[in-house]
């Protein structure tokens, strides 16, 4: 049941003040009717008789005398059936690519259904990505959450694209993806739906937009969605569905707009103090299911402000998700696409899901010895710039043109480059050969007597 009211109390911004019965819900969905156009919003605040309500557009010419709000007895929904795939939607799940409404007898909560805890599986299963660093030294794992760690400028949009194109799985079961885009750029928008029809897989895309000249409060809602339809298609169709959210700067940015409009205690750099609740209600619906075919693995990008990693979105994602990919500005500027910095990154679950069974038996070693190497190289490196290269010792040397061999030949690949997880662990070994024996702690000895015979010394 509909509930009318035209007495407002207040516009400001996007947000409304109606003085209303009692009866009416936090986060209630409400219709908007002036001027012959229609809005959505959605309840925020209820005090006594005065309810606050957000609205999903522009309200720079409402009136307070020619409005009519509409409370509808229910959260925001929306509709959902396996058509969805190969659709694009717009950031409160309205389709925007001209294949009419999705028609279906059932409506899911954006919010998500409770999942008790006990109920979780613990994510194992290897996802190749096709990309070398990733599959190697960071592994994606099936019902994981693992950020990408960007920066303005950075070729983000780019890995994200190849993931998609490339990602699968070493099984024969469903992959699917859903892909959500907040506060991007029109060009960048197209780029995605360009780079996905060309590859072949946008019939196993869905697509959410919300625009840089898009409301800002639809850019709230726009994830939401998106993970509603990836918990849609993973635990009632029972396909594993990978989860891509660009750009989490943007959502947050949103949310501290939002929250100043809303005259909250901010917190650090003017955030609001939930901050770290809210983003984890979005990255914690990524997982796996006990006893339920399929899942939900989710990677969030995100820019850092300034190329800070301390800043509070990357620092509180960190704080949530299991590891974190980082990509560096020096490595960009050196050429190397994708320029992803295996240091700092890291995946805390790939011990489970790789090595014989996942992957090879070889993995962990290799993955060992590749970050005690690589890190070898950069203290070399920075002594190397104190001295001079010509007073290195000869190992030094050697691992110098190890660095070098390792960030062209192993790092670096082309944008339509799908490399096996065989042939990157392959590719590491033809690499670590090229060290003194005496330097590879991390290999164990039947490792070492398959995988590196005819080292010398």
């Amino acid at each position: 049941m509909k509930k009318e009211y035209i007495k407002v109390k207040k516009i400001e911004s996007s947000i409304i003040e109606i003085e209303a019965n009692p009866d009416i819900s936090y986060n209630d969905v409400v219709e908007i009717e002036t001027l012959g156009m229609n809005f959505v919003g959605q309840v925020i605040k209820i005090e006594k008789d005065l309810v606050t309500v957000e609205v999903f557009g522009n309200t720079q010419d409402f009136s307070t005398d020619d409005i009519v709000i509409k409370f509808i007895d229910h959260p925001f929904q929306i509709a959902l059936d396996e058509s969805i795939l190969g659709r694009t939607f717009n950031g409160i799940g309205k389709p925007i690519d001209g294949g009419g409404e999705v028609y279906s007898d059932k409506f899911y909560d954006i919010e998500g259904l409770p999942l008790n805890p006990v109920a979780r599986e613990y994510p194992r299963n290897f996802i190749q990505t096709g990309i070398s660093s990733i599959d190697t030294l960071m592994t994606l794992i099936r019902g994981q959450k693992l950020p990408i760690f960007s920066a303005s400028g950075l070729p983000h949009n780019q890995i994200a694209s190849q993931i998609i194109r490339q990602a699968k799985l070493k099984t024969d079961e469903d992959f699917c993806f859903v892909f959500a885009a907040m506060g991007v750029k029109k060009d960048e928008a197209l780029y995605f739906e360009d780079q996905f029809k060309k590859s072949g897989v946008k019939d196993n895309v869905v697509m959410f937009e919300n625009l840089a000249d898009d409301p800002i409060m639809e850019r709230l809602i726009t994830p939401k969605c998106a993970l509603t339809a990836a918990e849609y298609l993973a635990y009632e169709k029972h396909k594993h569905v990978l989860v891509i959210l660009t750009d989490i700067t943007s959502y947050c940015e949103a949310l501290r707009e939002v929250s100043s409009i809303r005259q909250e205690v901010p917190s650090r750099k003017g955030y609001p103090g939930y901050l770290y609740s809210n983003l984890a209600t979005l990255y914690e619906r990524a997982g796996i299911i006990d006893g339920v075919e399929g899942s939900v693995t989710l990677i969030p990008i995100l820019t850092m402000p300034n190329d800070d990693i301390t800043h509070p979105i990357p620092d509180l994602t960190g704080y949530i998700t299991e590891g974190q990919i980082v990509v560096s500005r020096s490595l960009d500027q050196k050429g190397i696409y994708p320029p992803i910095n295996v240091l700092p990154s890291l995946s805390r679950l790939m011990k489970d899901g790789i090595g014989e069974g996942y992957t090879r038996e070889d993995h962990e070693d290799l993955m060992n010895q590749l970050f005690e190497s690589y890190s070898k190289v950069q203290d070399v490196r920075s002594i190397s710039q104190i001295v001079g290269e010509d007073d290195l010792s000869d190992s030094d040397k050697q691992f110098l043109k190890f660095g070098d061999e390792f960030e062209k030949e192993f790092l670096s690949q082309s944008q339509i480059e799908n490399r096996e997880i065989e042939e990157s662990l392959d590719k590491g070994w033809q690499l670590l050969r090229k060290l003194p024996k005496n330097q590879l702690h991390r290999v164990s000895t039947d490792i070492r007597k398959k995988y590196l015979e005819n080292i010398d010394e």
